[in-house]
């Protein structure tokens, strides 16, 4: 794999520590400033909704300037919010904390288009995918590991030394970009003129890669989001949930050495079919107990689902679109499944705290199995384009 692919991974590794590293804390934090039980959560979800509102302003942009200028403005936007959650946890004020949460996300919403820049720089896509995606196994172990090792060496007041870590892995992240050379696709040269945002919506591949990738990031999202506070309420301490959110992270990212074979030899919708059946078996395990084996195994088979759906799902989307397509389809794909992940993040908290964790492990079921029937149903007469004409 090229230099390009190899840098874009490291980037990507950086920004999803910080990730990982700001799910271990927020929801922390939530449930020390928030007024509310409801509003536990809130900082999650707003950075979520800075994500959502960056997705399709960040497409359009990259298409404008380049893919290193949008990536380098997106980074900006990050680190600015690390620098204001600095000041929002010292002052414990919980609606400026919210703001940097959403000015984080903003930059994270630019972040989730390098899986793309590298299916553009390689002819490997599935490959190119996976090892960006692999990237996670070391923020894996560095973001939950980071969030305790800063907050028991160096004490701040609600974890705000936390957010002073987080803003070096983004400006560690914003010099290795300017190292890479984009291949930036030529979407002018084709003969045959773009179709519609319907026309390439109505695609059975579209619908059933779009569908997947929200059913996925939003089920794990919130799952994902409500495990802290489950453990807390439960009598773990900061120390267990990391390492529960430590190895779900490690399913997240580790399979992604071998998910490209897989899909390669498989097919994606065999791929998605096995993914669904393992946030099946994580829901099975939270419903048999709650001990600390039971958080770590279940969050584990969680991640490898997700890793599975996800870059199943993200295989098909880089299939329906030629090149004059690729902004405004890329940035409808991103805002769908995004409006999900925040609405999956602002329940989270209230429904942990009103309904408790089995309650929304029962939950998540009907869910999944709406994505394994549409993955059966929608697999019927999809046919995707070549790569050629994908770009």
């Amino acid at each position: 794999m090229n230099k390009n692919v190899l840098l874009l991974a490291c980037c990507q590794g950086l920004i999803t520590t910080g990730n990982i590293l700001l799910v271990t804390i927020s929801a922390l934090v939530g449930q020390l400033l928030s007024p509310s039980a409801a509003l536990t959560t809130l900082p999650v979800a707003m950075q979520m909704a800075g994500l959502l509102m960056a997705t399709i302003p960040a497409s359009l942009i990259m298409a404008k300037t380049g893919r290193k200028l949008g990536f380098s403005l997106g980074n900006l936007i990050g680190i600015s919010g690390t620098l204001l959650g600095v000041w929002a946890l010292r002052e414990s004020d919980f609606a400026l904390f919210c703001v940097a949460t959403t000015l984080i996300g903003i930059g994270i919403g630019f972040a989730t288009l390098y899986r793309f820049a590298a299916i553009e720089a390689s002819d490997k896509p599935a490959t190119a995918i996976s090892i960006i995606m692999a990237s996670g196994v070391v923020a894996a172990v560095l973001g939950p590991n980071l969030a305790v090792w800063v907050n028991e060496v160096y004490p701040a007041l609600n974890y705000a030394n936390s957010f002073v870590a987080l803003s070096g892995l983004y400006i560690l992240a914003l010099l290795l970009l300017q190292g890479v050379r984009f291949t930036e696709v030529d979407t002018h040269s084709s003969q045959a003129p773009a179709r519609t945002l319907k026309e390439i919506m109505t695609q059975k591949q579209f619908q059933l890669a779009v569908l997947v990738a929200m059913i996925s990031y939003s089920v794990m999202n919130f799952l994902m989001t409500a495990t802290p506070l489950a453990m807390h309420r439960h009598g773990f301490d900061l120390a267990d949930s990391a390492l529960v959110i430590e190895w779900h992270v490690l399913g997240m990212f580790l399979p992604s050495f071998f998910t490209g074979k897989l899909i390669e030899r498989f097919g994606a919708r065999v791929m998605i079919l096995a993914g669904c059946v393992l946030y099946l078996i994580c829901a099975g395990i939270n419903l048999l107990g709650l001990t600390h084996w039971h958080f770590l195994l279940a969050l584990f088979a969680l991640g490898v689902g997700w890793n599975f759906m996800f870059i199943s799902a993200t295989q098909l989307v880089s299939q329906t679109y030629a090149p004059q397509e690729r902004a405004k389809t890329q940035a409808c794909n991103e805002f769908l499944v995004f409006s999900m992940v925040v609405a999956s993040s602002l329940s989270a908290g209230f429904l942990e705290a009103t309904a408790g964790w089995q309650a929304l492990n029962v939950w998540s079921m009907p869910v999944v199995l709406v994505a394994l029937i549409a993955t059966v149903l929608l697999s019927r007469g999809a046919a995707p384009l070549t790569r050629s004409a994908a770009g």
